[in-house]
């Protein structure tokens, strides 16, 4: 839903705001022979024109006009307005505000809805994948004698030449490889596969045409490589000794830890399952109700998730610049594909919205300060902590929005009776 305004400011007024706009950037002016904020207006117009002293005034009474909008016509945004200068010279300003308010919203059937919960199974096979996992965590490096296989680790030293020379990046002493790790450009790993322990080996190379140093792109070059040391990866077998080292309560035995893991998966499987049941049902209350979600609004919730997207991968060290280097995508890319979920976001926030309106939900400060108890618990800090980071009010924001998720989430058919057929 969107709300326009339109401020034309003339005459007198528009004259006065030029006057004290021309007073406040002549206070920054640099004009010789005179101090700062003392040059007349002919000599600061001789040296800058009247551009500035427009747009200063332009962005005075554009401000003084947004203030207004808010307070005495309670216009209510819920993204930045779009501000359009239609017209900015000395005689007249014309301006074009236009708001995005929030869409109203129809709410059809939103509980009862029919949503059926998928039963939690375990088979045998998610078991022994995840004990064969387990038991990966806990191999152990031992050296080898013999020759190099898929799956080692080989110590090595190499020197990479281009025409005879040394190129940068090219060289490394006791450098620890995993063959099949792929860590290195085609070729180099599965060359060293049938050396042994101190043998050396020439490896003739041809770097890739998409490798990242422009100066090796395609270059043909020669690897001197040493193999310093073997090492293979044992895994445990489930003995008493891995049980020890396992230290885990309860678990002295396969069985035991067969019955311990299952209920790990069938505790990860039903809170996924319960995640995509209060998806299903979110989704089949938004299609119920009756709401148009404009283009901006969508465009800013984008904005949003791909800020959120490019904070996940800084703290995995990975910046904006290098992630476009690596997959070779463009912004406008990774936007496109949000647009589908962005709305569905939307639409979800709407619906829960309205149904705290109408069920007149609350959460009272009893209600939050218990939540954030809850919180101090499980993130092991005090109380105080929690709230230097989120208010009581973002708390109580939190939880009205999960009671509502909670109405939305309730499925249980009321049972008729018999005179209620009748």
């Amino acid at each position: 839903m969107k709300q326009e305004f339109s401020l034309v400011v003339k005459g007198k007024e528009w004259v006065e705001l030029q006057d004290e706009a021309f007073e406040k950037v002549n206070k920054k002016a640099k004009i010789d022979g005179f101090r700062p904020g003392k040059a007349p207006r002919s000599a600061y117009e001789k040296k800058y024109g009247k551009q500035d002293i427009l747009f200063e005034a332009a962005d005075m009474a554009i401000k003084k006009e947004y203030e207004r909008l808010l307070t005495k016509e309670k216009v209510m945004p819920v993204i930045e307005p779009k501000v359009d200068l239609v017209k900015c010279d000395d005689n007249e300003l014309e301006v074009k505000f236009i708001f995005v308010l929030e869409p109203k919203v129809e709410l059809g059937k939103y509980t009862n809805l029919g949503v059926k919960k998928e039963k939690v199974k375990v088979t045998k096979e998610e078991i022994d994948h995840r004990i064969h996992h387990l038991l990966e965590d806990y191999a152990e490096m031992i050296v080898k004698d013999g020759k190099v296989e898929n799956g080692d680790t080989a110590i090595i030293d190499f020197k990479g030449l281009k025409d005879g020379v040394a190129f940068d990046g090219g060289t490394a002493e006791n450098y620890s490889l995993t063959i099949g790790s792929n860590t290195f450009i085609p070729g180099f790993e599965d060359a060293l596969i049938g050396m042994s322990k101190g043998e050396e080996k020439d490896i003739d190379l041809t770097f890739p045409e998409d490798y990242m140093a422009e100066e090796l792109k395609g270059q043909k070059v020669v690897f001197k490589v040493k193999v310093n040391e073997i090492k293979t990866r044992v895994v445990p077998k489930l003995d008493k000794d891995f049980f020890d080292d396992l230290g885990m309560e309860g678990v002295t035995n396969k069985e035991e830890l067969e019955h311990e893991v299952k209920h790990e998966i069938e505790h990860q499987k039903e809170h996924e399952m319960e995640h995509v049941y209060e998806e299903k049902c979110l989704e089949a209350a938004s299609e119920n109700m009756k709401v148009e979600i404009c283009d901006e609004l969508i465009d800013d919730e984008v904005e949003h998730m791909y800020n959120e997207f490019m904070q996940r991968m800084a703290m995995q060290g990975v910046s904006e610049e290098m992630y476009f280097q690596y997959t070779k995508a463009k912004k406008e890319d990774i936007t496109s594909q949000m647009k589908e979920d962005a709305l569905k976001r939307l639409k979800y926030r709407y619906l829960l919205k309205e149904i705290i309106n109408v069920e007149k939900i609350k959460v009272t400060d009893k209600e939050a300060k218990a939540r954030v108890k809850e919180m101090a618990s499980m993130y092991q800090v005090d109380e105080d902590t929690i709230l230097k980071d989120v208010s009581l009010e973002n708390i109580k924001f939190d939880l009205m929005y999960t009671k509502a998720l909670e109405i939305v989430t309730n499925n249980e058919e009321k049972k008729t009776t018999k005179k209620e057929e009748k």
